[in-house]
């Protein structure tokens, strides 16, 4: 059964009347109202109930479909995609954030090693030669959906991890209560396409946009704590920022 769509038009604003239809779709799937799954109301049907033509219906549609929030399915109609998690760029993690977002973060830890560093993570973290790592690999979901891929590296000389309290804890708690505080981070953001091990433990399908996140957090005493190279899941992710003129 389609879901009808609640939508205020102005005919009056400077806002083009597609644009308007896409920013109340977007925020019914942001605040909850549109959950992953809900099959719209057709075109024609958004398109008289709105008063709008619709050549602008479609475009808006269009529009929604682009950027992975909707998906058009033979024989089923236009579903909303997923509620996406939109991360602020600070120095937080993951799990953090989803809490904050009200959603339920569960973890699967796909591997787990304690080794010597190899040398890429070694100059990553300017570890002493004494020092080793823990090297993990974790599948992140919120709600029951998987979000994000993260492999992760930790210097052992500040934390002792284990399997069952990185399934149950989120990395950066761990190394809070472990005395850590962090200062900083050097972050690269960049994009990708699952290959096909990546869209399996996703649950997507190769070949789908993927947002990937390299980090590396420094504590207060200058110390690199931890790297990790992540991927998300597109069409259900992205990160949001604020720029300011200097």
């Amino acid at each position: 059964m389609s879901t009808p769509l609640s939508i205020k038009i102005d005919r009056s604003s400077p806002i083009p009347l597609y644009h308007q239809v896409v920013q109340g779709i977007e925020g019914a799937i942001r605040d909850g109202s549109l959950a992953s799954g809900t099959r719209l109301e057709n075109e024609i049907e958004l398109a008289q109930r709105l008063r709008l033509s619709r050549p602008t219906i479609r475009k808006a549609m269009d529009d929604l479909v682009q950027s992975g929030l909707l998906v058009r399915k033979r024989g089923v109609g236009t579903q909303v995609v997923s509620s996406q998690i939109r991360r602020h760029l600070e120095l937080s993690s993951l799990n953090d954030d989803l809490e904050r977002a009200g959603k339920k973060p569960t973890t699967t830890l796909l591997s787990f090693e304690h080794i010597p560093a190899p040398e890429h993570v070694q100059d990553l973290l300017s570890l002493p030669k004494d020092v080793s790592v823990y090297h993990f690999t974790r599948l992140r979901s919120a709600g029951g959906n998987p979000l994000a891929l993260m492999e992760n590296w930790v210097r052992d000389d500040i934390v002792e991890l284990d399997e069952k309290s990185l399934r149950a804890h989120g990395l950066y708690e761990l190394l809070r209560e472990a005395g850590v505080n962090f200062r900083l981070a050097q972050q690269r953001i960049g994009a990708t396409v699952a290959d096909g091990a990546q869209a399996d433990v996703l649950d997507t399908e190769a070949g789908s946009a993927l947002v990937t996140m390299q980090r590396t957090a420094v504590d207060d005493t200058g110390r690199n704590v931890e790297t990790g190279s992540h991927v998300y899941r597109a069409d259900a992710y992205s990160f949001e920022m604020t720029l300011v003129q200097r």
